[in-house]
């Protein structure tokens, strides 16, 4: 053996486990690599190291394994990778099972995050749901506190065929039962009304939605607005008209004997069964149809005018400069042009389906003995009373419904954004 490979032989054999270069018979190489001047100690002639370049070493593959440096005359260097284990693992084997070890557990995490991300969708699509509820809730609550004096007036005329002028009919209210006989059964009327706009808001924007992407457009067309409408009209009826039929009862004559919303509910269920409830729903749903078509359509056409014109594409870029605005800035429409658009779609809705509205209430007033069917009880209002019957209250009704809707449009809207609830 020439000189060097003589002290290499003894280096080796008779290194200690605290060198910090050397132990255990190889070169660690967790924190150092092989010095230049260690390779140099070889002859360079016959005895020679040839690395080779393709092979490169990664400190973070060499999980406390260490390097074993076979040398030959001829052949070149051997570089393995020896683990705690000891078994001989080439360079090759070690790194493609790192990557299949890396692979993996990428494809966990993957899964993993996939799986929160579902869970946090579902969480967060719950909560803007009941957003989007609360805010047509409300809407209906202020809008109509608001208006229930008139609420009242046009239940007089309807129910009670009332043929006084409206000023005296006022007077009668005023004289008999004070100023709270105006707001008579306003609190039904909201346990009504909330969850019956509250559905209504949110089943036309999700229709609507709904049927934008199923065609493919990128804006809503007129039909598409008026179908969402219609939909979403006969969905709210399904699932609202019983309380609706309860408060009508409350304000019929003899009502006030029957003791509030449970006592009607109880009275009806024992005398005339549950479906009693449940009557009117095909004239409810044959009017609550066209007027939610009508009124959501209207709306929707009006403000989709609006934003196309010079002046709505003008405050649309005003909004989307960056600029902190409040919420009442932040309506697309502004405050006034969504009173506006809202009245003039509820004086639409309820012009057209007026009608439909007198016959529902002229039957849930009537009793199962005597109950006739839809188009019998309409013959009979004409007969009594001639067409004009069937418009009976459309007067107080347009002054009730005018505020009703703008209010409940203008608050619906606001309460969207104050919710930031996300579109459906």
């Amino acid at each position: 053996m020439h000189g060097t490979d003589r002290w290499l032989t003894h280096l080796l054999i008779n290194s200690e486990p605290s060198d910090p270069c050397l132990g255990l018979g190889g070169l660690f190489l967790d924190r150092h690599t092989i010095p230049p001047s260690f390779v140099s100690l070889f002859d360079s002639g016959s005895r020679t190291i040839q690395t080779n370049a393709a092979v490169r070493l990664r400190r973070k593959r060499f999980r406390g394994g260490f390097l074993s440096v076979g040398l030959s005359i001829k052949g070149g260097s051997d570089v393995e990778v020896m683990g705690q284990n000891g078994n001989n693992k080439s360079l090759v084997e070690e790194e493609e099972e790192e990557d299949h070890e890396t692979a993996s557990l990428s494809l966990c995490n993957k899964e993993e995050d996939e799986v929160k991300v579902k869970v946090r969708g579902s969480s967060s699509g719950a909560f803007n749901v009941t957003k989007h509820l609360w805010s047509g809730a409300v809407a209906a609550m202020v809008s109509r506190t608001f208006v229930a004096p008139l609420e009242r007036l046009k239940l007089e005329y309807m129910v009670r065929g009332e043929q006084k002028k409206l000023f005296e009919l006022i007077q009668t209210i005023a004289v008999s039962q004070g100023l709270k006989g105006f707001w008579k059964g306003n609190f039904v009327n909201i346990l009504r009304t909330a969850p019956f706009k509250a559905i209504n808001f949110y089943a036309y924007d999700t229709y609507r939605n709904q049927l934008m992407r199923m065609t493919g457009n990128e804006e809503t067309t007129n039909f598409e607005r008026f179908v969402a409408g219609a939909a979403s009209g006969i969905t709210a009826t399904l699932l609202c008209i019983p309380m609706d039929t309860i408060r009508t009862k409350m304000v019929a004559p003899g009502g006030e004997a029957l003791g509030g919303v449970i006592g009607t509910f109880r009275h009806m269920i024992q005398t005339e069964g549950f479906f009693s409830l449940y009557k009117g729903l095909v004239p409810s749903i044959l009017s609550m149809a066209p007027s939610g078509a009508v009124f959501y359509g209207v709306y929707d056409i009006l403000k989709s005018a609006y934003l196309h014109s010079p002046e709505g594409r003008k405050r649309i870029q005003n909004m989307k400069q960056g600029q902190e605005l409040n919420a009442l800035e932040q309506l697309e429409l502004g405050p006034v042009r969504t009173l506006i658009y809202g009245a003039v779609a509820g004086a639409c809705a309820e012009a057209a389906t007026y009608p439909f509205e007198v016959v529902r209430r002229q039957l849930q007033m009537q009793v199962k003995e005597t109950q006739l069917s839809a188009m019998a009880t309409c013959i009979k209002i004409v007969e009594q009373g001639g067409v004009p019957a069937l418009y009976a209250g459309l007067i107080p009704s347009l002054l009730q419904v005018l505020p009703s809707a703008a209010i409940s449009y203008f608050v619906y809207e606001f309460m969207k954004i104050v919710l930031k609830v996300e579109s459906t």
